[in-house]
């Protein structure tokens, strides 16, 4: 599969996470929250040669994490709370922080495959 040349003009940074597609910027990258769309709806790009894995979701989780880690910490010794109100208040906080990375990070993670050629690895027989 051979990938067209993308337009040096934008920023892969900012094209992924809003989204678009690395080729146009117009079509959209999502088929719903987090499903990758077979191809753009605006020029057609196939996006089968993207895979990011669990990099979105490790950004996320480094990005959120020491937040929540330090408002357990500050609740735990400031008004040495229950357990009960660590998970009804630092549990949700992570859950939805996490989220609201996850969408964006994705975007950002499939338009740099685009940009740098990303391809999967094969052994030479």
């Amino acid at each position: 599969m051979t990938l067209p040349l993308y337009n040096p003009t934008t920023s892969p940074f900012k094209t992924g996470i809003a989204c678009k597609c690395p080729r146009c910027q117009q079509g959209r990258v999502f088929n719903g929250y987090l499903k990758v769309a077979k191809a753009c709806d605006a020029c057609g790009l196939d996006f089968g040669f993207s895979d990011t894995a669990d990099g979105p979701a490790f950004f996320a989780m480094s990005i959120v994490s020491p937040f929540s880690v330090a408002m357990a910490l500050w609740l735990q010794f400031a008004y040495e709370a229950p357990i009960w109100v660590q998970a009804i208040t630092t549990l949700p906080f992570t859950v939805l922080g996490c989220m609201f990375f996850l969408r964006p990070l994705k975007g950002w993670l499939l338009c740099s495959q685009y940009v740098h050629l990303v391809r999967e690895g094969k052994l030479k027989s």
